[in-house]
């Protein structure tokens, strides 16, 4: 007997972005032609290291240049994807504290900085709904 495709999903994996700014908020983007907003990042070539890849994605997509030795491993996280039905992405989640400002490049169309106590308002991604907001709330009732 052979296991077709659909029984297993597809995988997408992915390195994100908790990005932090002074103020205390978490940092959303949304690409173009979407509408759930999520964590900066994006996929892991073949030849990376996810906090390599992390780092190239919000320099291609948020101008945002970051040292990867001080982004923080939080471990993986893993959602149905916003925008490809059928697939699961798998993200190796950082924490990142940024001071600086960023701009949507690449085929990022928004950025929005939220209270992580509220979803701001807006359609979230599965991950950063169900996962990371949680996760990241659940660190600051923990540290208070």
């Amino acid at each position: 007997m052979t296991l077709s495709s659909a029984a297993s999903p597809r995988i997408i994996r992915i390195a994100a972005a908790l990005l932090i700014g002074p103020d205390g908020r978490t940092l959303l983007v949304r690409k173009r032609g979407t509408e759930a907003f999520m964590q900066p990042g994006g996929k892991i070539e073949p030849h990376e290291q996810p906090v390599q890849a992390l780092a190239r994605e919000l320099e291609e997509e948020l101008g945002l240049l970051i040292d990867p030795a001080r982004a923080q491993y939080l471990g993986p996280f893993s959602a149905p994807a916003a925008n490809e039905p059928g697939y699961v992405v798998l993200a190796e989640l950082f924490q990142l504290s940024i001071d600086s400002d960023v701009s949507p490049a690449a085929e990022i169309e928004e950025v929005r900085w939220i209270d992580p106590a509220t979803d701001g308002d807006l359609t979230l991604a599965p991950l950063t709904r169900d996962l990371i907001l949680p996760f990241y709330r659940a660190s600051l009732t923990a540290t208070t």
